[in-house]
């Protein structure tokens, strides 16, 4: 055989060789990261990172393959953050364990993505509240209104711990104040509801505490950010509808 004839299978081994590793390399790269188990919507609730570990990832689905994108957001950036899931998903890794994994978006909607729910705990926290409640500034008071455009004392509280921590408060200071577990001023915390009137069976107004003596209310001045001993208010007493992070 010629010298060129052999030169020519060389090659055609050659190119053979280079076109299995690259195909090779595309399989692998390709690969499902996991096994679609299931995937539903679920009933919207907040929680806060457990761990400075984690992070979110954007999910391919491809069939029952699922493929994760790179991290696009770590935990540990978000420390005052209450985050919202809305969807789960069920998937079986290489391993053969299933694991949960939750669609979470910030309150502020601008970071979303998917995370092992391991990460997480049920929660909100005390930032999230407080900048709810101080985005209803300057409303207008109305007996009985629920917001967003007006709110009354009780009014203003449920509508922030629903917005907040998708928590639903009973609509009455009275009821609010019998609900929840009271904590003495010495540990109150923002966050917390204050309460007054006559007595503790004649709850009359509620306020957000906001820290440093203060409470964001809703009151004849519309909502504003006043003294939470002041001589026009008698306190009765604190509750906190949930211990916040």
């Amino acid at each position: 055989m010629s010298r060129k004839y052999h030169l020519r299978i060389g090659l055609i081994m050659a190119l053979s060789f280079m076109c299995c590793l690259f195909f090779g390399v595309q399989t692998q790269a390709s690969a499902a990261d996991a096994t679609l188990v299931s995937q539903s919507n679920m009933t919207p609730k907040t929680y806060v990172r457990k761990s400075t570990k984690g992070g979110t990832y954007n999910l391919s689905l491809n069939g029952s393959a699922i493929t994760f994108s790179k991290k696009t957001h770590s935990l540990s950036n978000y420390p005052n953050t209450t985050w919202e899931a809305t969807k789960k998903m069920y998937m079986k890794k290489s391993n053969g364990v299933t694991y949960l994994y939750y669609y979470i978006t910030n309150k502020c909607k601008s970071v979303s993505g998917w995370i092992w729910h391991g990460y997480l705990k049920t929660g909100a926290t005390s930032t999230t509240v407080l900048g709810y409640a101080k985005q209803q500034l300057g409303k207008p008071y109305s007996y009985g209104a629920n917001g967003p455009s007006a709110f009354d004392c009780s009014g203003l509280t449920k509508y922030v711990y629903q917005k907040a921590a998708d928590k639903s408060l009973p609509r009455t200071a009275q009821s609010q104040y019998n609900t929840y577990a009271h904590v003495s001023k010495a540990n109150i915390k923002t966050g917390d509801l204050a309460f007054f009137g006559g007595s503790t069976s004649s709850i009359s107004h509620v306020g957000i505490v906001a820290g440093n003596g203060k409470m964001i209310d809703a009151q004849n001045y519309g909502v504003i950010t006043e003294a939470i001993s002041a001589p026009w208010w008698h306190v009765v007493g604190y509750a906190r509808p949930m211990t916040l992070s």
